[in-house]
């Protein structure tokens, strides 16, 4: 949540249109033909069509933590590698968005007059909003959706700059910290998910004159969430899995990395960029990444994908990255 708030943040309208062409157009194509070629290898492998979809969609991702960490250290992140690996994981965290909507509509079980969105499948919210008749759980998201536009364009730059008028940084902070879970606990009641929001918030506030502030205060929240986030992913991995078939995982891992790396390297070549640069840029996002694990887990809550394909596809994951 915290990492798609911040995210938010960074989509000024300004650097989107400056970058359209790298973000929509490179990030949009490895996205879609990714996709595309990991969902027919995973039919192919006896997955059923939306499993082979969901799974495609999974692993299109790379890890935006890993790649832009790993390129700031060796100073490439402003090589011309560095910025076309930037606008695909710029593209790819919008895309998880829409992702997030489209896996429960895959759902086998899934209630066609349920919110698409809800977080946990449609019986995370057995009582409250999700009771009530489908228009007016449109009208209350509409609202809600409307009053964190609202806020963020309006009400937030007054607020950040009494806040900013006391002096005090721990204030601020708290404001920081209170307006990201105010707003996940909003949308978590009203059936959608908290992701969703806290992104529209972070673009919404992505033009405030504050902005800098909220994402320096906010950050060190994220790294030690982020890290908690990774030590139970680790936790979660099943290692008998790995153990009863090795060859299986090992195949496994070089068809994904050798996917993502011939679709990278074609692009690249497409796009124009330089001998060299295209192979940094290829190589730095054949990973799998971080919100791999987050749709994976959302997958097996909406009944996608059965407990043995998430066991192999957290193992193949983690070891890409």
């Amino acid at each position: 949540v915290l990492m798609l708030f911040l995210i938010g943040l960074e989509l000024r309208p300004a650097l989107l249109w400056s970058m359209r062409r790298s973000i929509f157009g490179l990030g949009g194509l490895q996205v879609l033909i990714t996709t595309i070629v990991v969902t027919l290898v995973s039919f192919f492998f006896g997955l059923n069509v939306y499993q082979s979809i969901t799974v495609g969609l999974i692993l299109a991702l790379s890890s935006t933590a890993i790649v832009l960490q790993s390129l700031a250290e060796k100073g490439q992140l402003k090589s011309e590698g560095g910025q076309g690996s930037f606008s695909v994981l710029l593209f790819q965290d919008i895309a998880v968005i829409p992702i997030l909507a489209i896996l429960p509509l895959m759902a086998n079980q899934i209630d066609l007059g349920s919110i698409p969105l809800a977080e946990g499948g449609h019986d995370s919210h057995s009582g409250g909003v999700a009771s009530l008749p489908g228009w007016q759980q449109l009208l209350i998201i509409v609202g809600v959706v409307s009053v964190i536009i609202g806020v963020g364009r309006f009400l937030a730059r007054y607020l950040f700059r009494f806040i900013a008028s006391t002096g005090l940084r721990e204030i601020f902070t708290a404001a920081a910290l209170l307006l990201v879970i105010g707003i996940a606990v909003a949308m978590d009641q009203v059936g959608l998910s908290p992701a969703l929001g806290t992104f529209l918030a972070g673009v919404v506030l992505a033009d405030n004159e504050y902005r800098h502030e909220l994402e320096s205060d906010i950050e060190p929240f994220k790294g030690l969430l982020l890290g908690l986030f990774f030590i139970a992913v680790g936790a979660s991995i099943d290692f008998q899995i790995l153990a009863q078939n090795p060859g299986l995982i090992i195949g496994l891992l070089a068809i994904l990395l050798g996917i993502k790396f011939g679709v990278l390297y074609l692009l690249a070549r497409v796009f124009g960029l330089r001998k060299g640069q295209e192979m940094l840029f290829s190589l730095a996002l054949a990973q799998a990444g971080e919100f791999a694990f987050v749709l994976i887990s959302f997958s097996s809550q909406n009944a996608i994908l059965d407990q043995s394909v998430t066991g192999t596809l957290l193992i193949v994951v983690a070891l890409s990255m």
